[in-house]
């Protein structure tokens, strides 16, 4: 199951990879910005957590122990919304092997759901997609947004998810799966 899904990776981050250049004058996101990574609940399918600890198998010694004391002080703090555990020092260390809520975060799209144009978070702080985003009125002035749902349940339902066969599993916050 996991080849099949590096397979499908493959080819959705290559549309991910177009998205992001539809959309680059927008986005201002460089390495060592992780404001994206600072406070959420990083919805992860079990596929994707499955995934995911193939990079954490992978790590060293030292950065698997941070990992897991980061892990241990969410838990035990019962936080909804926490830093990830896997961002250390403004870097992903498991960065391949993140999960799609990490991937197509930072892009504009049209949720039909909410009959809204949804953005990334870091649009509060001034960053991505600021200068067409109105804090005032919550209006956003972008002409094209990505008109594909980019929720991870629409995600792992698409005809490339169905042609890769994909057994995504339950999606829960990232940190209940430890």
């Amino acid at each position: 199951m996991l080849k099949r899904y590096e397979k499908f990776l493959e080819k959705y981050d290559k549309k991910l990879d177009l998205y992001f250049e539809q959309q680059c004058e927008f986005i201002n996101c460089q390495e060592g910005c992780s404001t994206c990574c600072e406070i959420g609940e990083y919805p992860y399918s079990r596929l994707e957590a499955e995934y995911l600890m193939q990079g954490f198998i992978n790590l060293s010694k030292d950065t698997k122990a941070i990992i897991r004391n980061e892990i241990r002080n969410i838990k035990s703090e019962n936080q909804k919304m926490y830093k990830c555990p896997f961002l250390i020092n403004k870097k992903c260390s498991v960065y391949k092997y993140r999960g799609l809520v990490c991937r197509t975060h930072g892009l504009a799209w049209f949720d039909e759901l909410e009959n809204k144009i949804k953005l990334p978070y870091c649009v509060n702080k001034g960053l991505n997609y600021s200068k067409i985003f109105d804090r005032e009125t919550g209006e956003v002035f972008l002409p094209n947004p990505i008109k594909e749902p980019l929720r991870i349940d629409s995600i792992l339902r698409s005809p490339l998810a169905e042609k890769y066969e994909l057994e995504c599993g339950e999606i829960r916050p990232l940190i209940k799966w430890f």
